[in-house]
């Protein structure tokens, strides 16, 4: 009985395993053979972010009962305070170039979308799943 619920979690999630260990593959071959640990870094992170392996590995660790949300939650707040924070750097450097009222639109779109958003995850969460 076990063994069959693992082979089906096997099958659903084996894009994810393939990912994520290919990816801990290459590092472990690149560090092996004293390749520039820099570069090898950012080969990682370029193949995360091109195959998706980090929302791949994301969701293998939110599929540990109890502490793996948690875990996700922690490592994917200050991701998204720091790409707010770049923003905001962005935005008064273009407007001391003279480019506000470009920031302005394109400030009020972001906002727009992540009132959207929001109102998908509220509406997704208050609709029953069958």
């Amino acid at each position: 009985m076990v063994w069959s619920a693992m082979q089906g979690f096997v099958k659903s999630y084996w894009k994810a395993f393939a990912i994520v260990g290919g990816i801990g593959a290459a590092v472990v071959v690149g560090l092996y053979f004293h390749i520039d640990a820099k570069l090898v870094a950012l080969f990682a992170v370029i193949a995360g972010f091109i195959t998706n392996g980090f929302v791949a590995l994301a969701t293998l660790v939110a599929l540990i009962p109890f502490v793996g949300p948690l875990l996700v939650k922690i490592l994917s707040v200050p991701v998204v305070w720091l790409l707010n924070a770049l923003g905001y750097f962005v935005s008064a450097l273009a407007i001391k170039k003279g480019y506000g009222t470009e920031v302005v639109s394109h400030r009020m779109m972001t906002l727009i979308l992540l009132v959207g958003i929001v109102i998908g995850y509220i509406i997704g969460n208050l609709v029953p799943v069958r």
